[in-house]
């Protein structure tokens, strides 16, 4: 949507007495004085944030197909980080999460012949299904979330 649209949805809510004149003015100044930015699209054709959120939720095919979850991600990320700063930076972010959660797997996998690795297990994929979907959340909104417990190896 245009600010021409905003503007247009704007006065409609005026003339029908929804927002007062204080109010349409306010806003009216938010909108011709804000940097306009349209939704930049990448190579296939979508809005950034739609492609960001898509890269973040491209990990849960992993639960379908054991490997697209790691795949699938790393993929959309390389195919267009030349292209978008913002598709780099949560590729990278993405692939950090990813490895970092590779090895809480591994070492709660190695202490589950102590026992303590189930639970360890356990928190970790609650804790992975509910990162993902904030980080998806947050892209689709055109924010930058890092995800907490990540390692940075790539920066």
């Amino acid at each position: 949507m245009d600010k021409y649209e905003n503007l247009r949805i704007l006065e409609d809510l005026r003339s029908k007495g929804a927002i007062s004149e204080e109010e349409f003015q306010r806003e009216k100044s938010k909108i011709l004085n804000s940097p306009y930015q349209e939704q930049r699209s990448n190579s296939l054709g979508m809005e950034e944030n739609s492609y960001l959120t898509l890269m973040h939720l491209s990990q849960f095919a992993g639960f379908i197909v054991v490997g697209l979850g790691f795949i699938l991600p790393i993929v959309m990320w390389l195919v267009n980080a030349d292209k978008s700063e913002a598709v780099n930076r949560h590729g990278k972010n993405i692939a950090n999460f990813m490895l970092s959660m590779f090895i809480y797997i591994t070492v709660s996998l190695i202490l589950c012949l102590l026992l303590i690795g189930i639970p360890m297990l356990i928190a970790l994929g609650i804790i992975e299904v509910v990162f993902i979907i904030i980080a998806a959340i947050k892209a689709n909104g055109g924010e930058y979330w890092k995800y907490p417990l990540s390692i940075q190896f790539f920066t």
